[in-house]
């Protein structure tokens, strides 16, 4: 099933299912790319005005870059969902004899890393759209600053909810030293950029609220 084709009505309704497939990684991705289409959204609505004709250039190229992004979460969504339905075939693997849990071991530490490399691969895209809603946020139209800072919050959302989907894999790994790589890496990037989308809401929020 390609769960960015069908409906929304069809994702969300799959996704409350007992269905091991799409969960939290792919719902992260596909709240990124909500994210990242509403900074796209501030783009569409900046250019053309003659107000904002000196940053009219720059929006046209953010919106490139915002493009990407979208494309690139939707792929991700179908993505989680292909790595990580050989891991839930690994985890039903039998036990049973020294071979079969040496086999077992095998299989699963090589679909626990393919399952963690999407979601880390989904914040890093997160990451990316954060740093252009910061661009939003300055240079777009005032009439949509507020789509801006509804942008970086989901963005910040996916990046978080991916981060979970990371730390699972990476806690049932037996390779410990990869492990802690990978966990150090998602971190920085939680570090980094839950602050730096923090800041960006809250300078929306003081456009719109006045003290």
């Amino acid at each position: 099933m390609n769960f960015v084709k069908g409906s929304c009505e069809d994702f969300v309704t799959v996704l409350a299912s007992k269905a091991p497939i799409p969960g939290g990684g792919g719902a992260s991705a596909l709240v990124g790319a909500i994210g990242a289409a509403l900074g796209n959204m501030v783009a569409s609505l900046t250019v053309g005005k003659k107000k904002y004709a000196d940053v009219e250039e720059q929006m046209y190229l953010l919106k490139d870059k915002t493009e990407n992004l979208q494309r690139e979460l939707l792929e991700l969504v179908g993505r989680d969902a292909e790595v990580f339905e050989p891991l839930s075939k690994a985890y039903g693997m039998p036990k049973n004899t020294e071979d079969e849990i040496a086999e077992k071991d095998k299989v699963m530490e090589h679909a626990l890393k393919e399952a963690c490399s999407v979601p880390l691969e989904i914040m890093k895209k997160c990451c990316e759209a954060i740093e252009l809603h910061r661009e939003y946020a300055e240079k777009g139209s005032a009439l949509a600053v507020s789509d801006a800072g509804v942008g970086v919050v989901f963005c910040k959302a996916a990046l978080q909810g991916a981060s979970l989907n990371v730390f699972i894999n990476t806690k049932a790994m037996k390779e410990k030293e990869y492990a802690d790589k990978i966990n150090i890496e998602a971190k920085t990037l939680l570090t980094q950029y839950e602050k730096m989308a923090d800041e960006i809401y809250s300078d929306v929020l003081a456009k719109l609220v006045k003290e």
